[in-house]
């Protein structure tokens, strides 16, 4: 990639990002937030209205809406126009993805279609399959499905045992066997349906039909949330698939899963953003409106604190997912100059972050639940009710730490594809790790301190990577090639880089938000001064708890001094700040960041 102030994914840990380089949702323009305010509209007048019958199973209506959005051009927002799409750019489907994420369990509907039901097609089908099918799923015609996961192969995909054999003659393959949890499989005409031919290893992609013999819907998963998304098993008896309808090359079909579920977990981090400020706006106006002590509940410091707290977790996660939605369309517009198709680029692109799309996922997923959490805590004993929207967010909230790769599998994706690259030669993480050792042996420079707002953060941050290189670096050292067995380590490691990729995010965001005059920047620099101050102390712990899991003696006496050098913040009022950021959204009677 040419453009040399563009970050490789996972780069962030050793390069320093300036603000004027990250992209911030304020910078958006007119016709991505024309595309949000349909997206707007449709939730707020077809979606929520109907929720309760679509949550009956009620397959005619899910149909009826998906078909609905796609005639208004909400199935396809980031297709391109010669496939019937919009064309749109991968940071505007995330607006659009943030907005649908409102409408609870028809969002994850409306997720699987645009996501892993038609892009698999549009970036690695043949020009025949992307006129076939991806304009038809662009419109609405068909409802795209995704079946990859069986019984003994849910996190292990590839263990899949689905059989694909090619006919004698040579025109068709014969599809044998059975997929679970397939979203959208009640109401799908598409699937794209992974399986092993003949004794492959790695399974193939093929693009299936509902109408076509030897394909039965089972009946419907009764679930803990998510009741109107259509969620089944697929029997697969002798298929006979075309072998035109075979998607990518043999062989291949593992590694499109693997891409195609980098895309869905930023995508889902898009959905989080949109899901928490709904809470939000739920809880506030419940507390606006609740009285007790002869007073609203909103006057509370302890709900203040919530409310806040609500608030800058959801400031955090939409200042990470937007940074790296835009480094995608960076890397893919870079990728393209370089000569390579727009499909090819943009599987590239999503790939290059992998890293960042696995922190969006598991930080936007816990975000949510701690948002849907404190709201129905706000509610009382109203948010245990099903009257209350609250309650079906706190249930719909819990698949999104398993949807799209568990959050534990994810933890591991993040330092185990920070590692691979920088054995690959394509990250050094060596040289800064070696620096950081160096340093620690060296004696504490505590004469540089800057009165300069966010140069002292930028400080903080930056000894926030020192923290994380020390452990990772160390840890490595000592478990060698077991060092991917080391699970709780990585885990603990993978937190630390989750939150220092999330405080960096808002600080770069309230930065450049401040050089751009924006009226709420004494507000965003409240929630980075409490973010930052928070994070200090989770980073301690978490790296503590690493140190102490594998170090002894001196190493870990220096390791241990290191760690409370690197997080060593100034102090922060969190109590008046926090109040000052419930009092702006109680005011607003919103989610007004």
């Amino acid at each position: 990639m040419s453009d040399k102030k563009m970050l490789k994914g996972g780069e962030f840990l050793i390069r320093e990002t300036l603000a004027q380089d990250v992209f911030v949702p304020e910078e958006f323009g007119e016709e991505p937030r024309m595309m949000q305010q349909s997206c707007r509209d449709f939730t707020d007048t077809q979606v929520l209205p109907q929720i309760d019958q679509l949550e009956t199973h009620d397959r005619e209506l899910l149909t009826k809406m998906m078909k609905e959005s796609g005639e208004l051009g909400l199935l396809g927002i980031s297709v391109p126009e010669e496939y019937d799409g919009f064309g749109q750019n991968f940071v505007t489907s995330i607006l659009t993805v943030e907005e649908m994420g409102k409408g609870f369990s028809f969002a994850v509907a409306y997720s699987a279609h645009t996501g892993i039901g038609t892009l698999p097609i549009l970036y690695y089908g043949t020009e025949e399959q992307k006129q076939k099918y991806v304009t038809k799923l662009a419109t609405g015609e068909f409802i795209g499905a995704y079946c990859l996961t069986e019984a003994d192969a849910g996190s292990d995909a590839n263990a899949g045992k689905t059989k694909a054999t090619l006919s004698e003659d040579g025109t068709y393959y014969s599809l044998t066997g059975v997929k679970i949890w397939t979203t959208n499989g009640g109401v799908a005409d598409v699937y794209i349906v992974f399986a092993k031919i003949a004794d492959d290893k790695n399974l193939s992609a093929f693009i299936v039909e509902r109408t076509w013999e030897g394909i039965t819907v089972g009946a419907e998963e009764e679930k803990m949330g998510i009741k109107g998304s259509t969620t089944v098993q697929m029997y697969f008896d002798n298929a006979k698939v075309p072998v035109e309808n075979l998607l990518g090359d043999r062989n291949k079909g593992f590694k499109i899963a693997l891409n195609i579920l980098n895309l869905g977990r930023i995508k889902l981090g898009g959905a989080a953003i949109g899901a928490s400020k709904a809470i939000i706006d739920n809880a506030i106006n419940y507390a606006n409106e609740r009285k007790q002590f002869k007073t609203l509940i909103s006057n509370f410091g302890a709900i203040k604190y919530k409310i806040a707290e609500m608030g800058i977790r959801t400031f955090s996660l939409e200042s990470l997912v937007y940074r790296a939605s835009q480094n995608i369309d960076d890397a893919k517009e870079s990728f393209m100059a370089d000569g390579i198709d727009i499909g090819k680029a943009t599987v590239d692109g999503i790939y290059q972050y992998a890293i960042e799309a696995s922190i969006a996922k598991v930080y936007g997923s816990e975000v949510l639940d701690y948002v849907a959490d404190e709201g129905v805590q706000i509610y009382g004993g109203m948010g245990y009710s099903s009257e209350t929207l609250v309650e079906k967010a706190y249930r719909d909230a819990r698949i999104n730490r398993i949807f799209e790769g568990t959050n534990e599998i994810n933890r591991m994706v993040i330092v185990g594809e920070l590692l691979k690259r920088a054995m690959k030669g394509e990250l050094d993480l060596l040289t800064p790790a070696k620096a950081v050792a160096k340093e620690l042996m060296g004696i504490p420079d505590f004469g540089d301190v800057t009165t300069d707002y966010y140069e002292s953060k930028k400080k903080l941050t930056v000894n926030f990577k020192k923290a994380i290189l020390m452990v990772a670096g160390a840890a490595l050292q000592k478990f060698m090639a077991t060092f991917k067995d080391e699970q709780e380590i990585l885990m603990g490691i993978a937190d630390m880089i989750m939150i220092t990729y999330a405080a960096e995010s808002m600080l770069l965001r309230v930065e450049k938000l401040e050089g751009m005059n924006h009226e709420n920047v004494p507000y965003f620099k409240d929630m980075l001064e409490v973010y930052m101050y928070d994070a200090a102390s989770k980073i301690n712990k978490y790296g503590i708890d690493v140190v102490n899991s594998f170090a002894e003696g001196d190493e870990q006496q220096g390791m241990l001094m290191g760690m409370k050098r690197f997080t060593k913040s100034l102090p922060v009022n969190v109590k008046d700040a926090r109040r000052r950021i419930a009092n702006k959204m109680i005011e607003e009677n919103k989610y007004c960041f």
